[in-house]
């Protein structure tokens, strides 16, 4: 079965993560998408490392693990578009593709003459979608948007980490840069509907993507508790602002996370746990009770949740329905029989490492599944192919832009 985006090209003007996450869920879903990167250097996130992708002989590769992660079943071409011959080849793509994705900051590829409205006089079906820290308009257009500095800016670290006055306490990011992945993910969606759209109008369109607008968009409950309380959040740990115990707690051997939604599974814990006094205690019977109390009864849980080890709390809570889980590393994470049944863990063949393990899309079709068998490129791997089949140059073409440095 042909995939689902199969027959769709992307130009893939992006780098580090934002959005080149939404050029590889492209690619991931059949799309042919075509990763413009610097002669020589490339993509910055190649040289991200380490660690950096070993090749057969156990030598470390020029391309590190990050790189890995962002860039599957991708196309890779090396342009200067500094160069008036290289900004000719970028916009020859972009005459022919789909979907133009670009990162750069406020009004740069204007300068290359690859801006929006450059790209629309060439190719009015396009659509183009460009990613920014702030965004296309407003008073920090111009500034330089990272993903850090965009969880701080966008409310996440106000309610991300320990309670001020614990110890450990204070701002804490997130441990990946999620900011830049909710925007990609975003985009994707963006860039999909304008896709739909144009089989209508026959028209793309421009897409304005910003960190610091998809930051403050998806806090969700936290944004709603605030704007119908007037209360900004403030950072509680583990546990959750509106429903309560829904926490980490210390076992025998370890963490486990208990994340009770309902006063049924309450009660069923509370008598597991020993603890039936608690079921009708005035102060925890209910959600806004216990959300109310919720130091005292955390300290009452903590201390009988230490007196067995994680796997014992497991076995006896999960078929009394009481959500609850371990906290797992990465190792425990990828070999626990869940993920590998669902197969998250994946191999493809790599020209310099034999194979390479990759991160399989969680999405799952029932007809056309996505097929893991291009990895993430080499430093222009395709550019010959591309510059031939795309654009039709000649071997002489090919070779004298190689030698003025173009490609």
């Amino acid at each position: 079965m042909p995939a689902p985006l199969a027959g769709i090209r992307v130009l893939d003007l992006s780098r580090v993560l934002a959005g080149p996450w939404c050029g590889q869920i492209f690619a991931d879903l059949g799309a042919e998408v075509i990763k413009v990167e610097r002669p020589g250097k490339g993509d910055d996130t190649r040289g991200w490392g380490p660690p950096f992708v070993k090749d057969r002989a156990g030598r470390d590769t020029p391309d590190s693990a990050y790189f890995q992660c962002t860039n599957r079943a991708k196309k890779s071409i090396t342009i200067d578009i500094a160069r008036p011959e290289g900004q000719a080849l970028a916009r020859a793509l972009a005459e022919r593709a789909d979907v133009l994705l670009e990162n750069y900051k406020f009004g740069d590829l204007a300068r290359y003459r690859l801006g929006y409205d450059d790209v629309r006089a060439l190719n009015p079906r396009i659509v183009y979608c460009s990613i920014t820290g702030f965004g296309q308009t407003g008073p920090y257009r111009e500034r330089a948007g990272y993903d850090f500095l965009i969880q701080g800016m966008g409310g996440l670290m106000s309610m991300t980490g320990e309670q001020d006055d614990l110890p450990g306490g204070g701002p804490q990011k997130v441990g990946v840069a999620i900011a830049d992945m909710m925007t990609g993910m975003y985009a994707t969606v963006g860039v999909l509907a304008a896709l739909r759209e144009r089989e209508a109008s026959g028209e793309g369109q421009h897409i304005d993507m910003a960190l610091l607008d998809t930051q403050v968009g998806w806090l969700a409950n936290q944004n709603l508790n605030y704007l119908v309380s007037g209360e900004a959040p403030t950072r509680l740990g583990n546990a959750h602002p509106n429903i309560t115990p829904y926490d980490a707690f210390r076992t025998a051997d370890g963490d486990m996370i208990l994340a009770i939604g309902n006063d049924n599974q309450y009660a069923r814990f509370c008598r597991a746990a020993g603890l039936a006094a608690l079921i009708d205690d005035a102060r925890f019977r209910d959600n806004p009770t216990r959300v109310a109390n919720r130091a005292e009864l955390k300290r009452l849980i903590a201390e009988a949740v230490v007196a067995r080890t994680t796997a014992e709390w497991i076995a006896t809570l999960e078929p009394l329905g009481v959500p609850c889980g371990p906290i797992n590393r990465l190792d425990q994470v990828f070999a626990d029989p869940q993920v590998v049944h669902r197969g998250m863990r994946v191999e493809v063949p790599h020209p310099l490492a034999g194979t390479l393990p990759l991160v399989a899309n969680p999405i799952r079709f029932s007809r056309t599944p996505i097929r893991y068998e291009q990895p993430p490129p080499l430093l222009g791997q395709h550019t010959e192919e591309i510059l031939r089949e795309v654009l039709g140059k000649s071997p002489e073409e090919i070779a004298r832009l190689r030698g003025l440095g173009v490609i």
